[in-house]
C-alpha cells in the first residue's frame, strides 16, 4: 500500500534550511517597526534577543532597509523632532540618547543640524516660563541653569535663556 503522495518539487521553489527563519526574522522585525520605530542597532539587538542568529538578523535588517522600513536617518530625525517638541530636550541630550541607541554620529549631526540657535533659545525660554519660577535670586537662577543643562542645553545657551527670562520678568 502506497503512502500519501509527496508533492512534487517545483523548480525554483526549493528552500534553504535557514530561509524560513530569515523570513520569520524579517516579519517579526517588520511588526516591531510598525509598533514603534527603531534604529538598526536597536532592532538587531531586539531580534537577537528573540533567538535569531547573526545571519538571520543581518538578512532581516538588509531586507527591511531595502524596502524602506528601516532608516536610521529618518529615525534620528523623527526622534529629535519629537523630543524637542514634546519634552523640550536640547541637542546634547538628544545626541546622547541617539548615540546610546547605536545611531552613527554623522546621522545624529544631520538630525540635529535643523535646530538653530534661535529655536533652541526660544524653547529654553519657554521651558523656564512653564516652570513658573521667578529668576530674581542667585539660587533660582542656579536651579534654572541645572534644569536646562539636564534637559540637554549647553551652558552658554542656558545662561542666555536665563538672562533673557530674567529681563522679561523685571
Amino acid at each position: 500500500m502506497a503512502g500519501p503522495a509527496a508533492e512534487p518539487e517545483r523548480p525554483g521553489e526549493a528552500k534553504e534550511p535557514g530561509e524560513d527563519r530569515s523570513r520569520e526574522a524579517f516579519e517579526r522585525g517588520l511588526a516591531a517597526l510598525r509598533r514603534r520605530e527603531r534604529g538598526t542597532a536597536e532592532l538587531a539587538e531586539w531580534l537577537a534577543a528573540r533567538g535569531f542568529d547573526q545571519a538571520e538578523v543581518g538578512s532581516a535588517i538588509a531586507r527591511l532597509t531595502e524596502v524602506g522600513e528601516l532608516d536610521d536617518l529618518r529615525f534620528a530625525t523623527r526622534f529629535a523632532e519629537d523630543k524637542r517638541e514634546l519634552r523640550g530636550w536640547g541637542p546634547e541630550r538628544i545626541g546622547e540618547v541617539l548615540a546610546g541607541r547605536g545611531i552613527a554620529r554623522e546621522l545624529i549631526e544631520a538630525a540635529l543640524g535643523t535646530d538653530g540657535h534661535a529655536e533652541q533659545l526660544a524653547r529654553a525660554e519657554a521651558l523656564l516660563a512653564r516652570r513658573g519660577e521667578a529668576l530674581a535670586t542667585d539660587a533660582a537662577r542656579s536651579r534654572a541653569l541645572a534644569f536646562l543643562t539636564r534637559r540637554g542645553y549647553d551652558l552658554e545657551l542656558s545662561y542666555e535663556a536665563i538672562r533673557r527670562s530674567g529681563r522679561e520678568a523685571a
